[in-house]
């Protein structure tokens, strides 16, 4: 019994990291196609998708929708992965990388992060950013709902799915900087066989190269909808108090953001600092924080 017990059990294992790796491969392929498609005939012409980034290098954004498109098909046709979660993960990738979008081609004035959007708000003004901010929450709530059946773990699940949005779109500031910190994010939930998630994590690591290359970035548009993806993903297998430690953690990196340069602090540290450079082209002059604005802080460029 024992004997035929551990060979379930080892085939279990084998089916989940099979699975895994598929939805990992699908969403790489899926992303890479998607990216082609869109290089080859941008829409609206391949000037409205141009950008500088923190080095003045022009790169393209199309690499966000790519992104999202990829994370959406792993949702919707990688084995392993629960019905509710297709809906919730494809419908977080699409809705939160729409309004990243949103941002990326029409933002206008100045003002920049959670307080300062919320501030705008308070005094009559939308920005693209405090749409974006709105579309988020929405998406959260959507995905929150169809995920858990509690009320508070909806409330939980809203605040993951919404908060990792955020956050990963907070690390887009340095070419790779958002992917990478998304793989670690991630990384324990895949390993416990987390199919979309690894889904997602595949399409963002598929165009990695052209992220580090300076070539395109993510922008809000992908940036949003890896996170989103990440946070259906861990907002789908936690428990309660998961739900509730994975909620604080985020809501204290984006209160953390609107103070502390987290640039400086990965600079500042060099285990950080070297994961963060690895595979970067340029990496020496992008260590050194540099001047600008974005959603993170109001003293840098981003790179998204």
């Amino acid at each position: 019994m024992e004997v035929v017990a551990g060979e379930g059990l080892r085939s279990r294992r084998y089916e989940g990291v099979t699975r895994t790796a598929t939805a990992a491969v699908i969403g790489a392929v899926a992303a890479r196609g998607a990216y082609r498609a869109l290089v080859a005939r941008p829409p609206g012409g391949a000037g409205r998708w141009r950008r500088e980034n923190n080095r003045g290098r022009e790169v393209t954004l199309l690499e966000g929708p790519a992104v999202a498109a990829g994370i959406a098909v792993a949702a919707l046709v990688a084995p392993g992965v629960p019905a509710v979660v297709r809906v919730a993960g494809c419908g977080a990738a699409v809705g939160a990388g729409a309004v990243g979008l949103y941002d990326d081609l029409h933002e206008r004035g100045k003002v920049k992060g959670l307080r300062g959007h919320l501030g705008a708000l308070t005094r009559g003004e939308v920005t693209t950013g405090a749409v974006k901010l709105i579309g988020i929450g929405a998406t959260g709530v959507a995905a929150g709902a169809l995920l858990r059946r509690d009320t508070l773990d909806r409330a939980l699940a809203a605040v993951v799915v919404a908060g990792a949005a955020n956050v990963v779109n907070l690390f887009d500031l340095r070419p790779g900087r958002a992917v990478k910190a998304a793989v670690i994010g991630g990384a324990a939930g895949v390993a416990r066989g987390g199919a979309f998630g690894a889904g997602a994590l595949g399409a963002a690591a598929a165009l990695l190269p052209e992220d580090l290359g300076e070539r395109a970035m993510l922008g809000d548009g992908g940036a949003n909808a890896l996170g989103a993806a990440l946070g259906v993903a861990a907002a789908a297998r936690a428990s309660r108090t998961g739900l509730i430690a994975t909620a604080a953690g985020l809501a204290a990196l984006t209160v953390a953001s609107e103070k502390i340069s987290f640039t400086k602090v990965i600079a500042a540290t060099p285990p950080l600092r070297f994961l963060d450079e690895l595979g970067r082209i340029g990496s020496a002059q992008n260590s050194a924080p540099g001047s600008g604005s974005g959603i993170e802080e109001q003293s840098e460029i981003p790179h998204g």
